[in-house]
């Protein structure tokens, strides 16, 4: 494709989401409650649409609604907190760092959380998933402090931030396979919550993330124009006044905070803090305030689409979200490496 060409479309896609972004998010959001009412009925028990209404409006009278207040509920509302939460995190880490791959589990955050999540895990095999939750916090906020601190040079410039994170990545991951192979018998609870699922989160889990995403989001939202200026460069930034590097660890912080929050209820999903910015940005062009809200609508599809095809694809066997998520994101990571490499 020539320069002429990218340019052009990147007018259009810009024309497009100045013209109509309240009607496409509109229809992403309308989208995303049809594919959360169909995800309801889906599972290795039969449940009918009139069963989710009746379970909608209270009705819990029969056996299939009560499957779905109790079981298949939890599971969606999670769907839509975690898939905002790793989608405005990746945003935030693009437009901070200024690279198209950057995300969670690529600069570190989500490898330093299910590091520290699945240390807990095997050191304590009877321990409830619910109490994984501030440990993978805070491994998350350890591996996003030695990304800040190793790159930090008079300032964390963005290529620094984006090489030292993916070292931390690495080092966290080979952490990981160490206490595979030194844990080999009491590996299945970790397994299962490092792969990255939905499985078996009830309300509580719902309840520990809700307060992360409805406090961060709207704030990182506020602070949407200050990404803006960040990606002009440092020294234009800074020349229009703003205070760059106290910004930069603000929105980090940030991020990192809901990355960690989402993978200490979830596990290790992966590609939804990549792709889901990704989408938003084709769509609706590279404003952060139109942006940030786009990219937590396609992380919701995503997280949605993911964990209904994992409940469906062979019922009563469950394939967890994040292999799902996996196997998108995977060939769409080197299809973005490809296409930013030319």
């Amino acid at each position: 494709m020539t320069s002429t060409a990218i340019i052009a479309q990147g007018v259009r896609r810009t024309t497009l989401a100045q013209r109509h972004p309240g009607v496409l998010m509109g229809s992403l959001g309308v989208l995303a409650v049809v594919l959360s009412f169909y995800s309801l009925s889906v599972g290795a028990t039969d449940v009918s649409m009139g069963d989710v209404f009746k379970a909608i409006v209270g009705d819990t009278s029969d056996q299939a609604a009560q499957i779905v207040v109790q079981f298949q509920l939890p599971r969606v509302l999670l769907a839509w907190l975690v898939g905002i939460a790793l989608a405005v995190s990746g945003g935030v880490m693009q437009g901070v760092i200024r690279n198209p791959l950057a995300a969670p589990d690529v600069v570190g955050v989500t490898k330093g959380a299910g590091f520290a999540g699945m240390l807990l895990l095997l050191a304590i095999p009877s321990i409830p998933v619910v109490a994984v939750v501030p440990a993978a916090f805070v491994g998350g906020l350890i591996a996003a402090a030695l990304v800040y601190l190793l790159a930090y040079r008079r300032g964390a410039t963005p290529v620094r931030i984006a090489l030292v994170g993916i070292a931390v990545s690495a080092a966290f991951e080979a952490g990981i396979r160490f206490l595979l192979v030194r844990n080999p018998l009491d590996v299945s609870a970790a397994l299962i919550w490092l792969t990255g699922s939905l499985f078996g989160r009830t309300m509580s889990s719902v309840l520990e993330i809700l307060p992360w995403v409805a406090v961060l989001v709207p704030l990182i939202i506020v602070w949407a124009r200050k990404l803006d200026v960040l990606g002009l460069g440092d020294d234009l930034a800074a020349g229009l006044g703003e205070p760059v590097e106290r910004t930069r660890r603000t929105l980090l912080l940030f991020a990192v905070a809901l990355a960690s929050a989402a993978v200490a209820v979830s596990g290790t999903i992966g590609f939804v803090g990549l792709i889901a910015p990704h989408m938003a940005r084709r769509v609706f062009g590279g404003r952060h305030l139109a942006l940030l809200p786009a990219a937590g609508l396609f992380g919701v599809l995503l997280m949605l689409f993911a964990d209904m095809l994992g409940r469906g694809i062979a019922p009563p066997l469950e394939v967890p979200a994040g292999l799902i998520t996996a196997v998108v994101g995977g060939p769409y990571f080197l299809y973005l490496l490809v296409k930013t490499g030319k």
